[in-house]
């Protein structure tokens, strides 16, 4: 059985849609914190399990018969994560799971400014240390992210951010097919994955002429210091360490963390990964 945590999560579903036409319904489970919502897929013939990585008892029984357990990783940083990640890998190896497959990032760096890349980097070494064969996979930067910065700029015309650097921005899409084939075809992928990443890599001020071109208003992209930024977002409701945390992925971008273009995606799908301009499409053209 193949077991998927962070099913209601947009990474996470979309891994298990893609299982879905590859195997049988009954070979799958989720590993959810709100079986509720998942509550589709159990009509579908997945079978349907709470899984919490605050609560190890409850990953006994959601993990229960797993032979493969792809670990979503936790939306949080810092200890927390490292917990979470901890307590998971540790449940998946204790319920017998002949491996254990991990989403990461291809920026993983225990020195990285940007709070989950270390995070990354630790959680690799607690698979390295598990004794379980796994797969980390080396996820690019989710492109979704920058409808996220493009956010008020689509009303005000002005795309404010610190100075950053390319990034090479990916497509949940693209990556859930990856995991999905690596699911699936055992063997394939061992250890560490390559980078995982979209074919171009886009500055903000290539994103914002991208948004521009769909949504046929223009915005300017405004370079502002970090302590402005900061400051600005903290002055909307934004938590201190939410806002520490965004300054420093724009740091660690114009360090290059993020800029490397590798072809192994697209090798992997057999076609050129989803561009930028189709996710801004989507997202924006309405």
């Amino acid at each position: 059985m193949i077991v998927v945590t962070g099913a209601n999560g947009q990474l996470g579903r979309d891994v298990v849609e893609r299982l879905l036409v590859r195997v049988p319904a009954e070979r799958l489970a989720v590993s959810v914190r709100d079986p509720e919502r998942a509550g589709e897929l159990g009509e579908r013939g997945v079978r349907v399990r709470r899984g919490d990585f605050d609560d190890p008892a409850s990953l006994v029984d959601a993990f229960a018969g797993a032979e493969q357990i792809l670990l979503v990783s936790a939306a949080s940083t810092g200890e927390t994560a490292l917990r979470q990640h901890r307590t998971a890998i540790a449940a998946a190896r204790d319920s017998g799971a002949r491996r254990i497959l991990y989403t990461s990032h291809m920026g993983a760096n225990p020195a990285s400014s940007f709070a989950p890349m270390p995070d990354h980097a630790e959680t690799e070494g607690e698979l390295r240390n598990s004794g379980v064969p796994f797969t980390s996979l080396r996820n690019g930067f989710y492109a979704a992210t920058t409808v996220m910065l493009l956010g008020a700029a689509l009303k005000t015309g002005e795309l404010s951010a610190p100075e950053d650097g390319p990034v090479s921005w990916t497509a949940h899409a693209d990556l859930a097919e990856v995991a999905a084939m690596a699911l699936v075809e055992e063997g394939r992928f061992d250890g560490v994955t390559p980078s995982l990443t979209g074919a171009e890599a886009f500055d903000l001020a290539e994103v914002a002429a991208l948004a521009s071109s769909i949504t046929g208003r223009t915005i300017k992209r405004v370079t502002v210091t970090d302590e402005v930024y900061r400051a600005g977002l903290v002055s909307h409701g934004v938590p201190e360490e939410q806002a520490d945390m965004l300054v420093g992925l724009f740091q660690a971008s114009r360090e290059g963390e993020f800029a490397e273009v590798s072809p192994v995606l697209g090798e992997l799908i057999g076609r050129a990964p989803t561009s930028l301009r189709d996710v801004l499409d989507a997202a924006l053209a309405r």
